[in-house]
């Protein structure tokens, strides 16, 4: 039988590069129901050396990957291991790591998320589980969104749990199945525009709030094929390098309207994408903290409960959510949704791996 009660450390590097998550974990299943609750969390913040590289590795060959893989993952191991020692964190079941998406191109069987390599372990002395979405790519997913199979287990009370960071993705029950699927970018786009102020992001959305939408590029934004296309599917960095910002720089836009421009058109795509605009919507992430950016939303979204949750779930939700999926694969049960993923089947995704 296997055992109810799990102590874990969740961890996620996410595409906005605001740094990684870390959160202590506990799991509780009793009566066919999982609980949990969030301990000592904290995110630690890239060193810029980090983020520039992590930016460009995009164009990385395929030496330069396994380069970068090989320090990322001496990095990581080196920052979760410090983060046990530092919080005495002790009798850990596993550390749930998803690793930091480079490429994401599953129509071309490709993803790579780094900091995944079978170092890790030695590095943290820990179980680690890790690499979830290379094995639903080659069963003919998407390789992406995971955090669903976790928003149905943790979350069911909510019609919609959308998560706003690099991109936003929703994920909801339809006539039995879990359903989900990324909508836009968010975060990606418009810290883009507010590194072009020397600010890391536009607090509170505030600069955005004092822009001007741009009718035309609103339109031209729109417009792009991703959205016309059914589900599943899913964006990675390539999407906003290859189109989206190259579109917008024919505006040849301001900061502030750029943003604000982005910002309707995160709102206009988050009401489209949901089948019904009634109902509750628990929204978390980064971009959760943009007031301006949640008003958009609501605006568009006038029947729907939008409910923010406490600051721990927002924040390391996703966190959270790798951490069960860490705990489902030690469990030997499924832990990815072929009806979000378009794989071949639900199945149980993850490496195991162990401390020399």
């Amino acid at each position: 039988m296997s055992k109810q009660t799990y102590h874990i450390l969740g961890v996620m590097s996410g595409t906005s590069l605001d740094g990684i998550d870390l959160a202590e974990l506990f799991f509780t299943y009793e009566n066919g129901l999982w609980t949990y609750e969030i301990g000592t969390a904290a995110t630690l913040p890239y060193p810029e050396s980090w983020i520039t590289q992590l930016k460009a590795a995009i164009t990385f060959s395929e030496n330069e990957l396994q380069q970068i893989n090989l320090d990322y993952t001496s990095y990581l191991g080196t920052a979760i291991s410090k983060f046990i020692a530092d919080h005495q964190l002790h009798n850990l079941d596993a550390v749930c790591s998803h690793g930091h998406t480079i490429l994401h191109q599953p129509q071309k069987g490709i993803t790579l998320q780094i900091g995944n390599l079978p170092e890790i372990a030695t590095y943290v002395q820990q179980t680690v589980v890790c690499d979830f979405r290379v094995q639903d790519v080659k069963m003919g997913g998407q390789g992406a969104p995971l955090v669903p199979i976790g928003d149905r287990t943790l979350f069911n009370e909510y019609t919609y749990c959308l998560n706003l960071g690099g991109f936003s993705n929703v994920s909801f029950e339809h006539n039995g199945q879990r359903l989900a699927f990324d909508i836009s970018p968010v975060n990606t786009v418009l810290n883009f525009y507010a590194n072009q102020l020397g600010l890391p992001y536009d607090e509170s959305g505030k600069i955005a709030a004092s822009g001007k939408i741009i009718t035309e590029l609103f339109e031209t934004l729109n417009a792009f094929d991703y959205y016309q296309q059914s589900f599943p599917k899913s964006l990675g960095f390539e999407f906003v390098r290859e189109k989206v910002l190259p579109e917008m720089e024919k505006f040849n836009p301001t900061p502030d309207d750029a943003m604000r421009t982005f910002i309707e058109h995160i709102g206009w795509q988050t009401a489209r994408a949901l089948p019904s605009k009634k109902g509750k919507l628990l929204a978390t992430g980064g971009g959760a903290y943009n007031t301006f950016l949640i008003e958009r939303i609501k605006a568009h979204l006038p029947e729907m409960e939008l409910i923010i949750p406490d600051a721990k779930t927002l924040e390391f939700k996703e966190a959270l959510i790798f951490g069960l999926l860490g705990v489902l694969r030690l469990r030997n049960e499924i832990n990815v949704l072929s009806s979000v993923t378009g794989a071949k089947q639900d199945h149980c995704s993850g490496v195991i791996l162990y401390p020399n």
